[in-house]
């Protein structure tokens, strides 16, 4: 394992102030625009959190620094850049909980790793909940979240209104009336940018090599079958390894390669308000409605919604899906009716049948891919640690043992399926 604060520049309240005297011309640029190369050990396609994590953490605890990370736009310019910066570790089954309660324990100490502040702010989640039946799954949800070490505790009503004073609908007479509530205390939001540049920087400390506006046209197999490279704008790039991470754009380069994947797109929305004065404190999720949001460093409500069910590649955002997310969300917080709405997103995500994350090598000898994130960022930490771990090795890491693609051979699915607000 290599400190990569020891071979790049440190941040620190003395460098900012030695460099205020030169008038911050002097700063060492954070990564790297080098040469192209026509060959290298290991390919990653996509410099978004998964794909950057994977190539960092492939040099840092492996050894493997021949590493080009391509992307067709910028760096961080994907779905790292389109999501409500949402982390936590509140799953149900036994194969997720531990992986993500990893992934949160390691964006707790990103910052220090990194030497980059990604603003991280342990928030705490609270569901809202609405109907028995969902409660029934939560307190489900929390029995077996306890075996992990995951936090989860049920509170009534009034303690639910008196965490979130703007929670003023959902009375007894509602259609949906509030019935209790789940906190989740180990969730909480960060950066999202920080993370990308961060780990950017990390990796190209490490001799890591970043290029974007390259995109990657098709993956190229070799006379046995194998990967061999793949084409670019720039040309061709050799490599005996390739792994995808570019989250809905998965199966746009697998079928290059004659590969079929059980993944369907979908689009899945998100809007920030003007900002206002502190009045969340808490990151809020109320699934039997269908919206979360959380109220950001500046004051902005970041709120996001169920995703567009029907297949689609498109990044806008769908008027029925954000018009039934703002309903929603004005039953419970009426007063949110005043706030003016700054910019709305969209972005696309491959999800499989089963609703968990797939890392797994294919049947293309020395292709890997990273896919089916629903709301991958919480899982960026470990799903880049672990997709190195099996690129490294050539064996699953234990934690993503059960995410690959042999689950769907011999039906050994795990579901997931109502997290969040998916439905």
């Amino acid at each position: 394992m290599i400190n990569i604060i020891t071979i790049m520049q440190k941040y620190s309240l003395f460098s900012l102030a030695r460099n205020a005297l030169s008038g911050h011309k002097n700063w060492q640029q954070a990564w790297r625009s080098p040469p192209l190369k026509d060959q290298y050990e290991v390919i990653v396609i996509g410099a978004g959190g998964h794909g950057l994590a994977t190539a960092y953490y492939l040099a840092k605890e492996f050894g493997i620094t021949d590493v080009a990370v391509l992307d067709r736009g910028w760096l961080g310019g994907g779905n790292i850049a389109r999501n409500t910066i949402t982390i936590r570790s509140n799953y149900m089954r036994d194969e997720s909980i531990p992986f993500y309660v990893k992934s949160v324990a390691m964006y707790e100490g990103l910052t220090k790793e990194l030497n980059f502040n990604m603003m991280h702010s342990k928030r705490t989640m609270v569901d809202v909940v609405q109907t028995y039946p969902k409660m029934r799954e939560l307190r489900r949800r929390q029995l077996t979240m306890d075996i992990y070490g995951s936090t989860y505790e049920q509170i009534d009503t009034q303690e639910l209104r008196r965490r979130i004073p703007a929670l003023t609908g959902g009375g007894p007479d509602a259609r949906l009336p509030v019935i209790g509530g789940m906190v989740h205390t180990d969730a909480g939001v960060n950066r999202h940018d920080a993370v990308a540049w961060g780990y950017a920087r990390g990796a190209d400390a490490l001799g890591v090599e970043i290029h974007q506006q390259t995109p990657v046209t098709s993956l190229i197999r070799g006379s046995d079958g194998a990967i061999c490279g793949v084409e670019t704008n720039r040309g061709t790039v050799k490599a005996k390894k390739v792994v995808v991470a570019v989250s809905g754009h998965t199966t746009t380069l697998t079928e290059t390669a004659g590969l079929k994947l059980p993944l369907r797109t979908m689009n899945l929305t998100a809007f920030v308000s003007e900002p206002v004065k502190p009045l969340v404190d808490v990151i809020v999720n109320c699934p039997d409605s269908g919206f979360y949001f959380s109220q950001s460093d500046k004051g902005e409500m970041v709120i996001g919604g169920a995703p567009d069910m029907g297949q689609s590649f498109r990044r806008d955002v769908k008027q029925h899906v954000f018009e039934d997310t703002v309903t929603a969300m004005l039953s419970l917080f009426p007063a949110f009716k005043k706030l003016k709405l700054m910019r709305q997103w969209g972005g696309h995500l491959d999800i499989a049948h089963d609703a968990s994350p797939i890392m797994s090598r294919t049947d293309v000898d020395g292709l890997f891919i990273t896919a089916g994130w629903w709301g991958g960022y919480k899982a960026i930490p470990a799903g880049g640690l672990t997709l190195a771990h099996l690129v490294a090795k050539g064996s699953p890491h234990p934690l993503m043992s059960s995410f690959t693609l042999d689950r769907f051979k011999h039906l050994d699915f795990v579901m997931e399926s109502g997290t969040t607000t998916a439905r």
